[in-house]
């Protein structure tokens, strides 16, 4: 997946041992992001991370409202990665480098491999696809939602979490998307011995 403003994902150390982070998803479908490990015994330099010409946009939900009609060329965006509390300690470090963007409100979060407490919070993949409709890249943003699904259905098959994968289906885009790689995914599971699926 290509896109016309970088992306570079500031990812606390906790965050990066996590299988299910979405930063993790997001370079590989987005080879050209970049990852930056925070880590306060080794603090970022803005040099590190800021790409000089572009307006930085820092995605949170202390932020402002971004304004219409901004040209997406024009921009670098950064993701925070981390719990809540992770991500206000590295806000701290990188805010006054540009922007703190948030997002209008939308739909709840699909992301059912963590526990979500309010509406608005989303996973890291979640505000960067909500981000990329909002600035009219509706084809990048289908992509990424299109794996950022296979994701989430993929880690709660992995878990044993049968039932509740089914039920992450029925309102998905997969089955249209990739209804090959679900089939895949689906007869591994059956042919796997029953202490397996019942796990």
């Amino acid at each position: 997946l290509e896109c016309p403003f970088p992306v570079d994902l500031l990812v606390h150390r906790r965050e990066d041992l996590r299988p299910t982070s979405t930063s993790r998803l997001i370079s590989r479908v987005m080879p050209a992001a970049r990852r930056h490990v925070f880590c306060s015994e080794r603090p970022l330099e803005r040099e590190q991370l800021v790409h000089p010409g572009r307006t930085l946009w820092i995605l949170h939900p202390a932020g402002e409202l971004p304004d219409g009609d901004v040209p997406p060329e024009s921009l670098q965006v950064v993701l925070l990665d981390g719990s809540w509390r992770e991500a206000a300690r590295m806000r701290r470090t990188v805010e006054s480098w540009g922007r703190l963007i948030r997002l209008p409100p939308g739909t709840p979060s699909r992301f059912q491999l963590r526990q979500q407490y309010t509406p608005d919070q989303w996973s890291t993949a979640e505000a960067l696809i909500r981000l990329m409709n909002l600035l009219g890249l509706h084809a990048a943003a289908k992509c990424l939602q299109t794996q950022f699904e296979l994701h989430v259905y993929a880690g709660l098959r992995s878990r044993g979490a049968v039932a509740e994968a089914a039920r992450f289906l029925k309102d998905s885009l997969l089955e249209r998307e990739l209804p090959e790689v679900l089939r895949v995914l689906q007869e591994r599971r059956r042919g796997r011995p029953a202490e397996w699926t019942s796990a």
